[in-house]
């Protein structure tokens, strides 16, 4: 400032504040703010020296006294102190990037001089791309990161600032790529989606009757092998294209020339001829295919009465015990007393495995001495699979049981028990004819007329739910069973 004029407080600017090669003098440094002075200013009535702008910080807060006596001053009496700046700035400093690596060392008025050329220094981009960066690191950031940067492209030779150049790559049309197959084929972009849709080896395609994706060269193999794929008729019936999947079918069931079997091969007719054919064979053969089919029913008839037999030996106890439950007991008494000697029949059973097969009976009205009076009860023997095989006539003890039904826990069931031994001069004891029969009313069995009284058997519980239970055994010796 000149002399006289007053000064206005600008940014405040302290001292330098430098790594100096040597510690700078007392009378060189700022008593404000401890640094080597900036812009050195001195106060003539006393003779202190500040920093320019420390001076004007500390006056502009309204106190008019030199900072270091307290005297009274105005800016007046102000003047700048050029021989001092002088001095200032020849000190020897380091540069402010020495950490940084820069190793430039000289006076302080040389800095600027030095920033401007130093490889340390941050400046900004040249390009005008908004970043700042230390100036030995511009030449790269000009040629392979600034987006303002200048690029031409090696493939279709336009020129384009870095940021499009980015954008461009990876979609330049004369750029040379790959097939994305993996084909090996390598051509410019701009031919690549005609190479993958047409050209490419390994293009995926849909086989154009199964519809299934398969790479394009193993296709051909495929149509060797496609379900769908359309194949000829082998006897040459006319039929349009058959999927190969659909021709066993079509020969089965609907080729007109394919050889059929009559419909009536299982009731024995051998005919075969073309299917156009099979409707003249129908009408022709009418009675020999009703013949056919009486002797099949005939045939069948027999096999099923057969089965029935087996059914019904197979369903006949083994142990040498019949526990017969006769329910609806009320009613099948009234009908026996309706019908005179109605008798009822238990289901078959075997004394043993491989024994004698045996049948008891009632009449649950009485027979002969017991008629209308009591349950008359037989066993008798019946034509068997193991007949002969078996030692006749039948000798062995059997024992009849009316059972008690009564809860055990409550009281001892008594049951009516009646046995005896076979008399071996009994005809119904010999071996049984092959005529004889469960309904075989002919043969009466061996028992008791008397079994129970109609009276009795009222007692205790030998009738309950309606329901009486006949228990038949017979006593095989050991030497038997084995």
């Amino acid at each position: 400032s000149a002399p006289g004029e007053r000064r206005r407080p600008g940014p405040t600017m302290p001292g330098f504040d430098y790594t100096f090669l040597e510690k700078p003098k007392r009378r060189l440094l700022c008593p404000l703010c401890g640094k080597a002075m900036r812009e050195p200013v001195q106060v003539s009535t006393c003779g202190h020296r500040f920093c320019d702008t420390c001076l004007q910080e500390f006056l502009s807060e309204g106190v008019f006294k030199c900072p270091e006596d307290q005297l009274p001053l105005d800016y007046a009496k102000i003047y700048p102190d050029p021989e001092l700046e002088v001095q200032v700035l020849s000190l020897t400093i380091r540069c402010i990037h020495s950490e940084e690596g820069c190793r430039w060392s000289g006076h302080i008025k040389h800095l600027q001089p030095h920033l401007s050329t130093c490889g340390f220094n941050v400046i900004p981009c040249p390009n005008r791309c908004s970043i700042k960066l230390s100036r030995r690191h511009l030449p790269d950031h000009l040629q392979l990161d600034c987006p303002k940067r200048r690029v031409k492209c090696e493939s279709c030779s336009s020129d384009f600032t870095g940021e499009a150049y980015e954008s461009h790559q990876g979609a330049c049309p004369q750029e040379s790529v790959y097939c994305e197959n993996k084909c090996g084929a390598r051509m410019m972009r701009r031919l690549l989606s005609q190479h993958t849709l047409a050209d490419c080896p390994k293009r995926t395609q849909p086989c154009p009757y199964c519809t299934k994706q398969f790479v394009f060269d193993t296709i051909q193999n495929h149509q060797y092998q496609c379900p769908r794929y359309p194949v000829p008729c082998p006897n040459q019936c006319g039929t349009p294209s058959i999927a190969r999947e659909d021709l066993s079918g079509h020969l089965k069931e609907n080729c007109s020339t394919a050889v059929a079997l009559c419909p009536f091969k299982d009731a024995g007719c051998k005919h075969r001829c073309p299917k156009l054919a099979m409707s003249r064979h129908l009408d022709e053969s009418t009675k020999v295919h009703l013949g056919m089919v009486c002797s099949l029913v005939s045939r069948q008839r027999q096999e099923i009465q057969e089965l029935r037999q087996d059914v019904e030996e197979l369903s006949v106890g083994s142990g040498g015990v019949l526990i017969w439950k006769i329910a609806d007991y009320a009613r099948k008494l009234q009908e026996s007393k309706v019908r005179s000697n109605y008798e009822f029949f238990s289901p078959p059973f075997y004394t043993h495995r491989y024994g004698y097969k045996l049948q008891v009976s009632v009449f649950l009205n009485g027979n002969g001495s017991g008629e209308g009076s009591h349950l008359s009860i037989y066993i008798r023997v019946l034509p068997g699979q193991y007949d002969s095989l078996l030692e006749w006539p039948f000798s062995y003890r059997v024992t009849f049981s009316l059972l008690d039904q009564s809860d055990p826990s409550l009281a001892k069931p008594q049951h009516i028990t009646e046995t005896f031994n076979p008399d071996p001069n009994w005809k119904n004891f010999q071996r049984p004819g092959a005529s004889r029969s469960s309904l075989d009313e002919s043969t009466l069995g061996f028992g008791y007329p008397k079994f129970i009284s109609h009276e009795d058997i009222k007692k205790r519980n030998y009738l309950r739910d309606n329901a009486v239970f006949i228990k038949a055994s017979v006593e095989i010796p050991p030497r038997i069973l084995a």
